[in-house]
């Protein structure tokens, strides 16, 4: 039987370490954390993005943590905690999952998302189009 998108963010969801945004807040700037944002960079022109964080979109994360890829990204070896967000916390939950399973330890990624910051108020910091 094929498993469900669903099932796959519930999978998820229960190996990986949630965060809310209160917690992810206090995180920002901080040295030895690395804010990821994963969602497309039309959500990021449209809404901004977490200040300071940094842009890997989901369809590259695989390929930019993989050390056998050849589009390797060294911030992904910098040893930092990594914590990963997109606008509800669904592809957020499947992107940690996958950089555990490559092997990143340290990581976690906040539930509720962008969405959530947004609805407390936090600073947004703006990303102009290329």
């Amino acid at each position: 039987m094929p498993t469900t998108m669903k099932e796959m963010v519930d999978n998820a969801m229960s190996e990986v370490e949630t965060i809310s945004v209160e917690e992810a807040k206090e995180l920002v700037g901080k040295d030895g954390y690395t804010i990821v944002d994963i969602r497309d960079v039309r959500e990021l022109w449209r809404e901004g993005k977490i200040p300071g964080a940094y842009h890997a979109p989901r369809g590259m994360l695989e390929f930019w943590i993989a050390d056998d890829s050849p589009y390797t990204k060294d911030v992904f070896k910098t040893g930092n905690k990594f914590v990963f967000y997109c606008a509800a916390g669904w592809r957020s939950a499947l992107a940690t999952k996958v950089a555990q399973d490559l092997g990143l330890t340290n990581v976690c990624h906040i539930g509720g998302g962008f969405g959530d910051w947004k609805k407390a108020e936090y600073e947004i910091e703006p990303v102009q189009q290329k």
